[in-house]
């Protein structure tokens, strides 16, 4: 039985955790924070519970295989629900449409709606399904920093499709050749920002999203997304895990190359496998003595400004997520990622739990999460940026709802990319660690392991495969895989 540290409760923790102690190793994670979850987390503001991070699931059998792993029923502790949309959007010019999660139903509101031709979508969502088959063993569930990994026939077959994989394309020239309409073409531009990148950048083979939204499902747990970092947690714990929150590690300590523990809480804590579910930047700098200048870091993602706001009242035109475009998606993202600036006409994602858990709200109100996508922190005068697009949130709300915004606001809390790395330690606030803005993103992420200390390994969004509920939760399966079974 060999002693295992994890640094961090975030999701990709928890699920380390989970699957170490499944194979018998003896395991304790240390958090800083006074509760598990990390960016999945929540907050309680009046009668008014918010979600705080993650708010849309995928692939709930990672989660419920982690209770499998170790002998139990993930029915008995979460009730997930296959949502019948995933989205309402919402165009400046007062176009709306419904993302229905059957492939077949989309299409059709997009010809309906939009003028789509509805062989489009269905061809671009067949498209999206076949390349995740293709690929999600070899990028989403397998190191790529292992020579071991691509000594197979269907590794080797997947490096040599790469008009499959489609990475010399940005994902917005893609869709601009898959679809007629600029609205259309809008909606699957988005699924860059799920990894806080640039659509006109990022590679087309990021449309590999829409499908695991749009033909895999979306999902919604009964009790919100803080539940399942909560049950993982309860989980974790029935099977000898040990927490300790609310406690800061100081220092790796390591002898002729290899991690012997670490020093946290005044006190020495020996281990045989340290396994950071940090951001690597900050894990390099803070452990590792790694200064590395902000020229020579890859280019980091998006962060989030979000205000949590309880809601005297309810819209009936809004859904669980809503999403209201901006009237010129390019500018919006030169000005994020080249000007490190929020634009005054954001695309706003606004996530309403209370539609599906009426618990999240008093009767007759809603828990609004009104989000845009925010630069990373590089010394923003943020007091005005936050202001200012406030300001302009309310605006657009109020013209796009017909309702009145700032008089209904009862309670409100803020989230800003300092608050972000203040609580999570991501490098400036970024929520996916690097960007995917280039061809090569994939193989840049850090790897799941060190090559200079022998048992220490990295989990979590900032390192391979990337961010998100479903591939953190990927990397836990990959650390744990290079980790024998006592």
């Amino acid at each position: 039985m060999k002693k295992v540290i994890v640094i961090g409760a975030g999701i990709g923790g928890l699920a380390s955790a989970i699957r170490l102690a499944a194979k018998n190793h003896q395991v304790t994670v240390i958090e800083q924070e006074s509760q598990p979850g990390g960016k999945m987390s929540e907050i309680r503001t009046g009668d008014f519970r918010f979600d705080t991070g993650p708010s849309l699931l995928t692939l709930p059998h990672l989660v419920e295989e982690l209770f499998e792993l170790l002998g139990e029923n993930a029915e008995d502790y979460l009730s997930i629900r296959k949502l019948e949309e995933s989205c309402r959007y919402f165009y400046p010019e007062g176009k709306r449409i419904r993302a229905w999660t059957s492939p077949e139903r989309f299409s059709d509101e997009l010809e309906s709606k939009l003028g789509e031709p509805k062989e489009n979508t269905l061809r671009y969502l067949k498209k999206a399904k076949r390349l995740y088959h293709f690929t999600a063993d070899l990028f989403i569930f397998s190191s790529l920093h292992r020579l071991k990994t691509f000594r197979n026939r269907k590794a080797f077959g997947t490096l040599m499709r790469p008009g499959l994989l489609d990475p010399f394309r940005s994902l917005h020239q893609a869709n601009r050749r898959a679809f007629q309409t600029r609205e259309a073409q809008q909606i699957f531009d988005r699924y860059a920002t799920y990894n806080g990148s640039d659509p006109f950048r990022a590679p087309a083979t990021l449309k590999i999203i829409s499908h695991l939204e749009h033909n895999t499902g979306a999902f919604f747990p009964s009790g919100g997304m803080y539940k399942i970092a909560s049950e993982l947690h309860q989980l974790a714990m029935r099977h000898g895990v040990t927490f300790r929150f609310n406690t800061r590690v100081e220092s790796l300590t390591t002898s002729n190359g290899k991690v012997t523990g670490v020093e946290a809480g005044n006190q020495h804590i020996p281990a045989d496998i340290v396994i950071s579910d940090i951001d690597i930047h900050h894990f390099k700098r803070q452990f590792l003595n790694q200064q590395v200048q902000r020229k020579e870091r890859p280019e980091l993602s998006s962060s989030a400004l979000i205000f949590f706001w309880g809601m005297d009242t309810q819209s009936d035109e809004t859904g669980l997520h809503n999403i209201f475009f901006s009237s010129n998606y390019m500018e919006e993202f030169r000005m994020l990622f080249s000007q490190a600036a929020i634009s005054d006409d954001p695309t706003i994602y606004l996530y309403i739990s209370s539609k599906m858990e009426a618990g999240d709200a008093p009767s007759g109100k809603e828990n609004w999460f009104v989000m845009v996508n925010a630069p990373a922190d590089n010394g923003q005068n943020w007091n005005n940026l936050i202001e200012r697009t406030r300001r302009h949130i309310i605006a657009k709300l109020e013209a796009q709802l017909n309702m009145e915004i700032e008089k209904h606001i009862l309670v409100e809390k803020r989230l800003t990319p300092r608050d972000i790395e203040r609580r999570t330690s991501s490098e400036a606030g970024a929520l996916y660690g690097s960007s995917s803005n280039n061809i090569f993103s994939a193989f840049m992420r850090h790897p799941n392991f060190s090559k200079q200390l022998k048992g220490l390994y990295f989990t979590g969004g900032s390192v391979h495969p990337g961010g998100g509920i479903p591939l953190c939760l990927a990397s836990a399966k990959i650390v744990s895989d290079m980790i024998p079974k006592e």
